[in-house]
């Protein structure tokens, strides 16, 4: 019977994670939309689609390549690919646009964020 409620807590566990990633990606995407310039995000249901598009990308890419799309997760490699992601995650959401040079900025400042926001991102 351990062995069930285990896998029960260990998925509910795995969901909270989840939501858990979802909020703080909304939560720094609009900081970093804010403070940078390029960067725009018309509404509150496409920061919430473009934190989900983007926490779905960074797990495909961790679970396909091993890499962390973060800035200061993996050095260059990670900064590149977080600019990579957050501009073409225009391609998939509308009321969000982003430059190229915008997308090095916010991959940035995400990064600086992300870094003094507590937690662990693995899942």
């Amino acid at each position: 019977m351990s062995n069930t409620q285990s896998n029960s807590t260990s998925s509910s566990s795995t969901v909270w994670q989840i939501v858990g990633r979802l909020v703080g990606a909304a939560i720094v995407l609009a900081i970093t939309a804010f403070f940078t310039p390029g960067f725009t995000i018309n509404n509150f249901w496409a920061l919430a689609i473009v934190a989900i598009v983007l926490t779905v990308l960074d797990y495909l890419i961790v679970k396909f390549t091993g890499l962390h799309a973060s800035p200061f997760g993996k050095g260059f490699v990670g900064f590149a690919l977080s600019a990579i992601i957050l501009y073409a995650t225009q391609f998939f959401v509308a009321g969000y646009t982003i430059s190229w040079m915008a997308a090095i900025i916010g991959a940035l400042i995400y990064g600086v964020i992300d870094y003094f926001i507590p937690g662990t991102q693995e899942m």
